[in-house]
């Protein structure tokens, strides 16, 4: 069973065909797809696709972009949220400081609430990270030593001196379409030398389409593409990926029944 770990169904880039592109994904074999949450304003649908889907869960989080939003976000609203059946982890949630569209005290602080939902809960935290590395690593690892949580990089493109620092923290990396860029050469040195047991895939649809469909709208059909790139870099065959990731994503979002 193929799983895709990050998608944005909720985006309106599927308004026109949103049934469509979920029915694409199922007939190329992706049995399980996990909807992501980047502001509150928008939970109410990303949770409605997951109660009407039986192979969709949920996040609920802030991405760092929308944390201007909500600065006085706290873990009791995420917490309250995060208690729906279908939500299974915490987050989009992070630093960004290539874009810095939220200011970077902000982004910290409502990182922070985050990370304390996440401990309460004993869901899996989701991190957006870019250019941010040295703040990013001092907060987690601070926040690991006051409390243990689940934790889980997603689209994964920062350093190799980060993730080893994350790594020593147990936390999961999931690989995107990103890995199949030409020009992307650092980033699968990084994926070569991820731990083994806690590599997922993801596609961050509707962005960051895999070759050869790069150009165009990503869909959770093209994780195939992801998982085969993840199995080249690795030397796995294609069967030991799919067995690979299965069992990590599911020792990560332990919430979700394992099929």
């Amino acid at each position: 069973m193929l799983i895709d770990s990050h998608v944005n169904l909720h985006a309106p880039q599927f308004d026109a065909d949103r049934a469509e592109v979920i029915a694409r994904a199922r007939a190329a074999g992706v049995g399980l797809m996990l909807e992501i949450c980047d502001r509150l304003s928008n939970f109410d649908a990303v949770n409605t696709l997951a109660t009407g889907a039986d192979d969709i869960w949920a996040t609920v989080g802030v991405h760092p972009h929308e944390a201007k939003d909500y600065p006085l976000l706290t873990a009791d609203a995420l917490c309250e949220l995060a208690g729906r059946p279908k939500v299974v982890g915490i987050g989009e949630t992070g630093l960004d400081f290539h874009y810095d569209l939220s200011p970077r005290e902000v982004q910290e602080r409502v990182f922070r609430a985050h990370i304390h939902a996440a401990r309460r809960t004993g869901l899996p935290l989701v991190v957006h990270t870019r250019e941010a590395d040295a703040v990013m690593g001092a907060v987690l690892e601070s926040e690991y030593t006051a409390g243990p949580f689940k934790l889980l990089m997603h689209c994964y493109t920062s350093g190799a001196q980060l993730a080893r620092r994350l790594s020593a923290l147990g936390a999961w990396f999931s690989v995107s379409g990103i890995a199949t860029f030409k020009a992307a050469g650092d980033v699968r040195a990084v994926i070569a030398d991820m731990p083994a047991d806690r590599i997922i895939v993801e596609t961050d649809c509707p962005y960051l389409a895999p070759v050869p469909m790069r150009g165009r709208r990503n869909e959770p059909a093209y994780v195939s593409h992801v998982l085969a790139t993840l199995a080249d870099i690795r030397g796995w065959s294609l069967a030991e990926a799919e067995e690979r990731t299965h069992n990590a994503f599911f020792d990560l979002f332990d919430k979700i029944p394992r099929p």
